[in-house]
């Protein structure tokens, strides 16, 4: 059971490293002076990680406090929770950056890769 969920959490993590990876150099960028960092595979890897943490974290409580404005947007609010946790790991890494709508598009990537994984690999839930 637990090598189960270790070999879990690690494929999902690297999924999401691979996302970030992906969000950050589409829709992201990075400061001056941290322009050698995009082919850091360590700032990949810790973003992936991080995005794990804030949306095991963070979320459960931000959709709970937004349930409201998801009743009455009929779910279409929760993309803007995603945004904000994508928003909130890109702040949590030095020297990348993105705006909102960077955020935004990168949520609905992440979602999608997400969505295909599950899809491929229907065991690792």
């Amino acid at each position: 059971m637990a090598k189960k969920q270790l070999t879990s959490f690690i494929i999902r993590w690297v999924v999401s490293s691979i996302a970030m990876y992906i969000c950050i150099n589409f829709f992201g960028g990075f400061e001056k002076g941290y322009e050698w960092m995009r082919t850091s595979f360590w700032l990949y890897l810790s973003a992936g990680l991080i995005l794990s943490l804030v949306n095991a974290v963070v979320k459960p409580i931000a959709t709970i406090l937004a349930l409201p404005l998801i009743v009455v947007t009929l779910g279409l609010f929760t993309l803007l929770v995603n945004a904000a946790m994508v928003g909130l790991t890109i702040l949590l890494i030095p020297g990348v950056t993105m705006g909102f709508w960077g955020a935004l598009g990168s949520c609905i990537l992440i979602s999608v890769i997400n969505f295909l994984v599950n899809i491929a690999m229907p065991s690792v839930k």
